[in-house]
């Protein structure tokens, strides 16, 4: 059941005898999307840094997280943390940029500050193509501590669901896995998708 604001989170639990230690979100991604039953400790990764790190002690802390199901141009995908579409060729300096957010980070960046990985939800952040190049180098550095929003440019919403026809092709990261280009790109929310430790 995913989590409402207020409750309690995840539980301790002992080490599993044949947990598989996974290193990033792609590979947690990749992991089930082999149906590999075998418990998962992230030992890196967004979604880790999200959950608040690696736990210390002799156990371990058990989360269910949501899953997002990814339909680019009928190519089938599986993330744990993170779409985004951008101009390939300009690194987010022009053009429209969406950020599909199951977690609050990518990398260093504070993306998302509201977003939970087991709402039932992402937050979608999207850029304006018309956002000029000094409102962009602004919006990215203030991008480590999440006060890049609101901005009168980007826009922000939580779905289960969403998509997106984009006027011409764009790039497509997984999990910061790039995924070639997309025109037409669907995101749906899989709650309780799968169990984490860490």
């Amino acid at each position: 059941m995913t989590i409402r604001p207020g409750e309690t989170w995840g539980e301790a639990v002992p080490v599993p005898e044949d947990v598989v230690d996974l290193h990033d979100d792609a590979e947690l991604a990749a992991h089930l999307d082999r149906g590999d039953r075998r418990p998962v400790r992230l030992v890196g990764g967004d979604l880790l840094r999200t959950l608040g790190g690696r736990s210390t002690g002799g156990g371990l802390q058990r989360f269910p997280i949501d899953v997002l199901r990814i339909d680019a141009d009928g190519r089938r995908f599986t993330a744990v943390a993170h779409v985004v579409v951008r101009d390939r060729r300009s690194a987010g300096w022009r053009g429209p940029i969406v950020a599909v957010m199951n977690t609050d980070r990518r990398g260093g960046w504070d993306v998302a500050p509201r977003a939970h990985p087991n709402d039932g939800r992402v937050d979608i952040v999207e850029v304006a193509a018309s956002m000029g190049l000094r409102a962009r180098w602004q919006a990215r550095r203030r991008l480590p501590t999440g006060t890049h929003v609101p901005h009168p440019a980007v826009r922000t919403e939580r779905a289960s669901e969403r998509r997106w026809r984009f006027d011409r092709p764009l790039g497509l990261w997984v999990d910061s896995v790039g995924r070639g280009t997309v025109r037409s790109l669907r995101v749906a929310v899989e709650p309780d998708g799968a169990i984490v430790h860490i």
